[in-house]
């Protein structure tokens, strides 16, 4: 490095060093503010109490929401889980990710799962670049971005440790054989892949996730904690389901798809109320850590509520409101989440924003707060001034994307107070766009694209210019391996 090079990193460190300070100012401390972010698995707009869930207890998490801020207009990446986990650890919309859809890979061996497509090594990552500001990272939870050993190994990807599921598929089971433990496999003795077992995996993830928080505790920290729940199958340790059994009307589920289970209502609701606890779990440990204050914690969903009805009945639960959609689907109840942060002292208690965001704006926000910058190539916008209730101060997207392979192959857009969403992209790639005021019809039941033309045409032209091909076409129907949920 020359000595100019060197003076224009040296200045540039020292912006970002001022830029961090304020924050770090008001908590009276030098040390950067930790990080968690906590990620549900197919949880639905409306299924915390926070969001106006009736029927299942979210405590803990609905107290992150009385303590913190509470985003109304958030969206998930995608549809699904690979393509959405992209989005957030990428800062890249679905025109421009990597991954559109769930490409599963082979199995290395009969007994093992093969894990998903990898994301390349020179991609950005937010643990990347949190990692480089002297951040301890771990993930726990569902990874989905790359086997063990490949490109996409969440080890290659900024992570310091790692444990839980590699692949999306072995955590169609929560009573699994094995899961990941940074480079080697923790054989869960006791557990046959049937419907119980000795060894619970979302709890053991949990309590690796307490660790971690518990070893880092005298430096900065970015926990991902990506739980598996309320994902299928339907699973719940007795103690737990005991607390919803007799509450709601029950058809057993045959087990077609996933594992079968005889009170489905109760034991997703048990599922829900289970995550909650660890939430609370969590936080509680925090304050012991007397971290609470200096934590910046966040919880969101990959996508909305399975569309799986015999097995989660998404309209007894009211799982997404009045939005029309399901997981799989780019209509507002496949893709609205909730997003709830809390941040003492720098996020106002009890307050909500409608700011439009989605889970690509995730890595520009972190690393805000972290005194950083993330990659210029990002489709992110930070949403740190919206966090710290800085409206005008708060840059806006001119749009939000999402370019989805799945179910069919679709597009969206959401633009202002407009969505437009094309379907059935694989069997016809000049389907109609279907054009909603969301404002007026938040359920998506009156398609105006033929009395709007002019705002048709504008979502069709963004369609146009931010939808890319990527190389990981290849993999959609190839040898290289199928889709999986």
């Amino acid at each position: 490095m020359n000595r100019r090079h060197f003076l224009q990193h040296l200045t540039a460190g020292a912006v970002a060093l001022c830029c961090a300070r304020p924050l770090m100012a008001e908590k009276g401390t030098a040390r950067a503010p930790n990080i968690v972010l906590i990620m549900a698995d197919d949880l639905g707009y409306k299924e915390l109490g926070c969001y106006g869930q009736e029927k299942i207890k979210t405590p803990n998490i609905d107290r992150l929401a009385a303590e913190g801020m509470k985003f109304i207009q958030y969206y998930a990446g995608s549809a699904v889980c690979a393509p959405s986990r992209c989005n957030l650890m990428t800062g890249m919309h679905g025109g421009h990710a990597y991954i559109r859809d769930n490409f599963g890979m082979k199995k290395p061996a009969p007994n093992r799962f093969g894990g998903q497509l990898p994301i390349p090594e020179t991609i950005p990552t937010i643990a990347k670049t949190l990692k480089e500001q002297g951040y301890a990272t771990g993930c726990f939870g569902k990874w989905g971005l790359g086997p063990q050993g490949s490109t996409g190994d969440p080890l290659k990807q900024g992570f310091d440790h790692f444990y839980g599921y590699n692949c999306q598929s072995n955590a169609h089971n929560l009573y699994p054989e094995y899961l990941e433990n940074d480079n080697g496999i923790h054989e869960l003795e006791g557990n046959d892949g049937g419907l119980t077992g000795k060894h619970y995996a979302p709890q053991l993830i949990a309590d690796r996730a307490l660790g971690f928080v518990r070893q880092n505790k005298d430096h900065p920290f970015f926990l991902y904690y990506p739980t598996v729940i309320p994902h299928l199958a339907l699973q719940v340790p007795e103690a737990d389901l005991t607390e919803y059994k007799g509450l709601f009307p029950e058809t057993p589920y045959n087990g077609k798809s996933y594992l079968p289970h005889d009170t489905p209502k109760a034991c997703y609701a048990a599922m829900i109320s289970f995550m909650d606890r660890q939430v609370g779990r969590l936080m509680a440990l925090l304050k012991e850590l007397n971290l609470d204050d200096n934590t910046v914690v966040l919880f969101t969903s990959d996508n909305g509520t399975t569309h799986l009805k015999e097995q989660v009945d998404a309209d007894f639960f009211d799982s997404v409101g009045p939005l029309r959609g399901l997981k799989g689907e780019l209509y507002e109840g496949g893709i609205r989440v909730p997003l709830v942060a809390r941040w003492p002292g720098n996020i106002a208690a009890d307050t909500s924003s409608e700011h439009l965001a989605a889970h690509y704006d995730l890595p520009a926000t972190l690393a805000d707060i972290a005194g950083a910058s993330f990659d210029n190539a990002t489709d992110g916008i930070s949403m740190l001034p919206s966090l710290l209730g800085q409206t005008d101060k708060q840059k806006a997207h001119d749009f939000l994307f999402w370019d989805f392979a799945g179910y069919g192959g679709q597009t969206a857009v959401r633009m202002g107070d407009w969505k437009g969403i094309r379907q059935n992209l694989r069997k016809n790639p000049d389907a109609p766009l279907e054009l909603y005021n969301l404002k007026q019809d938040i359920g998506e039941q009156h398609n105006v694209a033929d009395e709007f033309p002019e705002i048709a045409a504008k979502i069709e032209a963004i369609i146009c210019r931010e939808r890319t091909v990527p190389e990981v076409e290849k993999f959609r129907f190839g040898k290289y391996g199928n889709t999986t949920e």
